[in-house]
């Protein structure tokens, strides 16, 4: 559903519809949270990120159903404020690729795991698992899982049982960054499953429609291995999480009963429902009321993220982008110290998709600044001036998962642009949408003739963060290589980088791709997030690390 390409709309006029919607929404659709421990959380997402064991909603779908209801066998370090998250042991104790044969990896499984259901947690589960996404022949598959999951672990082609407690796993080439990738692989309980389909099977003939029922009703009645269950869910307006006693790891066994979710994308109905006691808990509250949120005794949690915020352009034929000089141009106009001074200091400006000191930021020639001179130079070398602009459309969104404030961020870069001859127009979105056609790149229909898209993403992972932004391989509908940029070379270091199994010589194959990918400037590299929240100093024991995710299980709500 596009909106107007016009954003004149000032952020004054949206903030009384804002608190209204929010309010008026929260009143009719919420009841007493008078429990003392219940805490509520507004989303920026449009609607409940998907539930039956592999979110939508980008990463935030992970932060809300996924890890708090889920398990992964690999999953992320998120006790620490001051390192980065690193990847740690999940419903996995080891794992170790085959001496000989890189294509092979041994999970060794955590013993005495329950799902919520009662059922146990075995080789049996990953299997059933992985086919889930990856075995078409298998009677659970389910192809509205696919995209989310199957784009995130490339390279993963089958799983097989050893023993109870021990699993292969089986890669189409050798890739040091599978227990990395696993960490989006969410185990759901295939019992549960499997009840659900026995419900159906009576009055559904179709095997396809009661597969697909079948994961409808999981849904509605999930069952993970996670620190939290479900326990009510309304489609579009919240999610209800009880606490699971009998979780796995007594570090995480929640201490709050109850955590409600709600979907709220504009950023001035969050904030209204926090600062009306609606909810503890807000995303991304809106800039300018930060400073009001803190008089109200609230805290604003705040941390540097592997968290890129650009526009991802396309180099396909007749893209004004394959102009490299324009490419560097656009990255040296944009005010990025204005832009972090409009959004009250919650970003971090970026040299690349990396900061310098980053394992893997190596060390590129193409210095990313605020130069607008030498981008009106280059932009003049290219053909273009104040009388002849280069005009072009970029996609984005008016929310959703980690794209920060996306209508004012995107107006701020449109006029900072303005001054070197771009004359940029939008073609705002439904976040989910563009979310949805990211895969299918910008030679496709839902491109709407647009040679950039805005939408964030997390630089935890080495596919994530390089790997599917500059392999050919990764070329859509394969990945998220939307623009289509790639090359032999860039090929070459990627490969370089997947097959090293030694972590430092990983690393400096990964400073290399970075480097490279700077210099010949994929992106016009915007913004680091902060992930911005602000909470209620009820709630306790709160840990920012910098990550794109949070652990509520550890949390203690007065």
């Amino acid at each position: 559903m596009r909106k107007s390409a016009s954003l004149a709309q000032s952020s004054k006029t949206k903030l009384g519809l804002g608190i209204l919607a929010g309010v008026l929404a929260l009143a009719f659709a919420q009841p007493s949270l008078a429990q003392d421990k219940t805490l509520t959380i507004a989303m920026t997402a449009g609607d409940i990120p998907r539930t039956l064991g592999q979110p939508d909603q980008g990463f935030e779908g992970n932060r809300f159903t996924g890890i708090p209801m889920y398990d992964a066998l690999t999953g992320w370090d998120l006790t620490k404020e001051d390192a980065a998250s690193a990847v740690i042991p999940g419903l996995a104790l080891s794992w170790a690729v085959d001496a000989t044969d890189k294509t092979k990896w041994v999970f060794k499984l955590r013993p005495g795991v329950k799902f919520h259901d009662g059922s146990a947690f075995n080789a049996d589960s990953v299997v059933w698992n992985v086919q889930k996404v990856l075995d078409k022949t298998a009677v659970h598959f389910d192809p509205s899982q696919v995209g989310v999951t199957a784009s995130r672990m490339p390279t993963l082609v089958s799983a097989k049982k050893i023993d109870d407690m021990t699993v292969e796993l089986t890669t189409k080439e050798p890739d040091s960054f599978l227990p990395i990738n696993l960490t989006n692989l969410f185990m759901a309980s295939p019992a549960h499953w499997e009840a659900k389909l026995k419900a159906v099977a009576a009055s559904v003939t179709d095997p396809a429609e009661r597969t697909k029922q079948a994961w409808t009703a999981f849904a509605a009645d999930a069952s993970g291995t996670g620190p939290f269950k479900m326990t009510r869910f309304v489609p579009r307006e919240r999610l209800e999480l009880g606490a699971f006693k009998g979780y796995w790891d007594p570090a995480r066994v929640p201490k709050i009963d109850k955590v409600v979710m709600i979907p709220m994308p504009e950023s001035n109905a969050r904030t209204a429902a926090l600062l009306s006691g609606q909810v503890d808990w807000i995303e991304a509250p809106a800039p300018d009321a930060l400073d009001q949120i803190k008089q109200r005794g609230f805290k604003i949690y705040s941390n540097a993220q592997p968290h890129v915020w650009p526009w991802q352009l396309s180099f396909a034929e007749g893209s004004p982008w394959l102009d490299k000089r324009v490419r560097q141009a656009a990255n040296l106009c944009v005010d990025r110290a204005g832009l972090k001074n409009l959004l009250g200091g919650m970003m971090e400006i970026p040299k690349g998709t990396f900061p310098p000191g980053h394992p893997w930021y190596g060390n590129p020639t193409f210095d990313i600044k605020y130069d607008p001179e030498a981008a009106k130079k280059m932009m003049a070398e290219a053909g273009y001036s104040a009388a002849k602009p280069m005009k072009t459309k970029v996609q984005i969104s008016a929310s959703g998962s980690g794209q920060m404030q996306p209508l004012p961020m995107n107006e701020f870069v449109q006029q900072s642009l303005k001054q070197c001859y771009f004359d940029i127009q939008f073609d705002v979105i439904e976040w989910n949408t563009m979310f949805n056609s990211w895969r299918l790149g910008a030679k496709d229909p839902a491109a709407a003739g647009a040679t950039a898209t805005n939408v964030s993403f997390s630089a935890m992972d080495p596919f994530f963060a390089l790997v599917r932004f500059s392999s050919t391989k990764a070329f859509p509908p394969v990945s998220n290589n939307w623009g289509y940029f790639g090359s032999d070379e860039l090929d070459k270091l990627v490969a370089a980088a997947r097959t090293n199994f030694d972590e430092k010589g990983r690393d400096e194959a990964l400073a290399k791709l970075h480097a490279k990918i700077v210099d010949e400037t994929a992106f016009v590299w915007i913004a680091h997030d902060v992930g911005p929240r602000a909470i209620s100093a009820k709630v306790k024991h709160v840990v920012q690390p910098k990550s794109w995710f949070i652990d509520i299980a550890t949390m203690t709500k007065d």
